[in-house]
């Protein structure tokens, strides 16, 4: 009995599409995306890869949609095929599974994944140059903040009263940092 064919795509954003990646595989799951590939901390990477089991066949439209660091890359595919899942990458026609070791197929996904971390690295140093210039400019302005005037006013009353930082950063869907942050604003 073979087992599932399992699809896993991703974009960056949310207004990116993700209809070319796959399409025309046929699969029995799909789990998609739209989250950078910084880490493999996404929600619907971690739900597949807890989901492929043993002889099932995972397949991503390229390499840097899996991972953008060589680290998570090497790590994520050679734990799949450890607990019996293939992995196939469309774009790089490539294949990993438990019973083959092709020295030149793992080379290639090593470079492929070193082009994807330096492709990465790079998009990150031009929106830092980006920024640096808007900001000599005087149009940066910054991320929006997390919570509005009144809600940081709240979230500080609240915390003085001696709420949790973590029950009011799931109250107001942020991160527990930012509640410390509108408390350290408070203090500073």
């Amino acid at each position: 009995m073979s087992g599932q064919l399992v699809g896993y795509v991703r974009v960056s954003s949310v207004d990116q599409n993700t209809d070319r990646q796959l399409d025309g595989v046929e699969l029995d799951k799909r789990f998609e995306d739209k989250a950078s590939g910084k880490d493999t901390s996404r929600p619907e990477l971690q739900a597949c890869l807890d989901y492929v089991r043993q002889g099932d066949t995972l397949i991503v439209h390229s390499m840097d949609r899996l991972a953008r660091s060589l680290v998570d890359l090497l790590a994520t595919v050679e734990g799949l095929v450890a607990k019996g899942v293939t992995v196939r990458f469309v774009k790089e026609n490539l294949a990993f599974t438990a019973d083959t070791s092709d020295p030149y197929a793992r080379f290639q996904m090593q470079m492929l994944g070193a082009v994807a971390e330096l492709e990465r690295a790079l998009i990150r140093e031009r929106q830092r140059e980006g920024i640096a210039i808007a900001k000599a400019k005087g149009v940066y302005k910054g991320r929006k903040p997390a919570l509005s005037d009144k809600q940081a006013d709240e979230v500080r009353a609240r915390l003085a009263a001696g709420e949790s930082a973590s029950a009011l950063a799931k109250e107001f869907g942020v991160a527990r940092a930012t509640i410390y942050n509108v408390k350290g604003r408070a203090d500073g």
